[in-house]
């Protein structure tokens, strides 16, 4: 069985209506959450910017599900901030936060100013970050001086268990490199309308790590007429299928929108699961879960959250237990 979760898209909309999504899923049998960590939104449209770990506890403490988010340490965030947060929240919450890290994009990390090294250096600083905190979440007085500097820390305050460490890919190259790596208990990809694509990556990841546990951050648009559920995908996501490389030089949500404009609405569908049939929808996710993929969380890209979280309680989430 998979669990299904939400996504929380805090680029999208203010932390206070998303509090109301977040009830309205625990509400409609969703089990877990995702909470995105960014800085800036990736479209002017988009046009939000909650910080995520402000408004984690709160949701918490609201709901009874569980919650993750994907974090990139390292750069505006020191890792040893994140471990205490992340252990914060574990310890408040017990067994019901998980974290996962990425390599970052510029759009969030440049804003303290630094330089933005080239992906393998950037995987290199992933894994020296979540290695430090694997050390304070054991408890651990760290002292280290590399990439990062770390002076005689110990987390005082720390959960019975450590947070699962989930290592975001997307692309088949990373998430090889996630299974091979020691400090990964799972990894944490986008399933998309090319599920070939999404089966090499889980393949990829499991030729290094078996066990390890897969989550997909599923993208969809569903609205009860089929182009208005893409119209609401261009609208919202189409800066999201910019391909990948080119935007690890944009600095600016206007950036993005600029080159949003030429992506088509077909590109669009390409990237994302649009369709008015949650027949369809439910199929999909059918065929994910038969890949093995253990959380599924589902990100409505466009901004019907309410219908989509009552059409999919009602009548997707039953049919899949």
């Amino acid at each position: 069985m998979s669990d299904i979760g939400y996504h929380a898209s805090h680029e999208q909309f203010t932390p206070s209506t998303l509090l109301e999504y977040v009830g309205l899923a625990d509400e409609y049998g969703f089990t877990d959450v995702l909470a995105s960590d960014h800085f800036h939104p990736w479209s002017e449209r988009q046009g939000e910017s909650g910080f995520v770990w402000s408004w984690l506890g709160s949701a918490m403490e609201r709901t009874g599900m569980a919650f993750g988010t994907v974090n990139a340490p390292g750069y505006r965030y020191h890792p040893a901030i994140i471990a205490q947060a992340a252990a914060t929240l574990r310890e408040s919450y017990p067994e019901r936060f998980w974290l996962s890290v990425g390599s970052g994009q510029l759009l969030n990390e440049g804003i303290t100013g630094t330089d933005w090294p080239i992906k393998d250096d950037r995987n290199a600083r992933l894994e020296e970050c979540a290695e430090l905190m694997r050390r304070l979440w054991d408890g651990e007085e760290v002292t280290h001086e590399a990439q990062l500097t770390v002076e005689r820390a110990r987390l005082y305050t720390r959960p019975e268990t450590a947070p699962p460490l989930v290592g975001a890919a997307l692309s088949e190259e990373t998430a090889r490199w996630l299974g091979e790596c020691d400090w990964t208990d799972g990894l944490i990809t986008v399933a998309t309308p090319d599920q070939e694509g999404l089966e090499r990556r889980i393949e990829a990841f499991r030729d290094g790590s078996p066990d390890g546990d897969v989550y997909c951050k599923v993208q969809l648009s569903y609205d009860t007429d089929e182009d208005d559920a893409l119209e609401g995908a261009y609208d919202q996501w189409r800066t999201n299928c910019v391909p990948g490389p080119v935007t690890q030089t944009l600095r600016t949500p206007g950036e993005f929108d600029e080159l949003g404009e030429e992506i088509s609405s077909e590109q669009v569908a390409e990237n994302v699961r649009v369709s008015a049939d949650l027949d369809e929808h439910r199929e999909w996710l059918e065929t994910d879960r038969a890949l093995g993929v253990d959380k599924l969380l589902l990100h409505n890209v466009n901004r019907n959250q309410e219908q989509f979280i009552e059409a999919f309680g009602e009548s997707v989430l039953p049919e899949l237990e």
